[in-house]
């Protein structure tokens, strides 16, 4: 059974962009907003999430916070997307608790090491 990834991003171009990155190897749900994402994770648990900061409504900030807070989810490993590059921005994502933050544009290729590296921890490399 392929690992199930929430992506979270209130642009439908990076919504795309991710699912057809990681829809090949994975089981990829794309949700609009940090709201509806909540909504679902009610009756779902992915493996991994990634999401935007910059949201309406909701940012992504406060989305981990929530993610966080639940039970269930606390320990999701979570990827946070964004175009600012700042320290600041990275260091605060760390301390609400992500594990990663890839900034937009990104590359392919890191985002599937990330991707892999996350779901799959110390085991993911195929050369030590």
């Amino acid at each position: 059974m392929k690992k199930k990834i929430l992506v979270v991003d209130d642009e439908l171009s990076i919504c795309l962009l991710l699912e057809n990155f990681l829809s090949q190897d994975y089981d990829v749900v794309t949700i609009n907003s940090g709201e509806e994402a909540l909504l679902w994770l009610e009756g779902n648990l992915p493996d991994l999430i990634i999401s935007d900061i910059q949201m309406s409504k909701m940012d992504g900030y406060e989305f981990l916070t929530k993610v966080r807070q639940r039970g269930f989810t606390k320990n999701t490993p979570f990827i946070m997307l964004s175009a600012r590059a700042e320290s600041k921005e990275r260091i605060k994502c760390y301390k609400l608790g992500a594990q990663d933050y890839l900034t937009k544009p990104f590359n392919p290729e890191e985002l599937e090491e990330l991707v892999k590296k996350n779901l799959f921890p110390i085991h993911y490399s195929l050369v030590w």
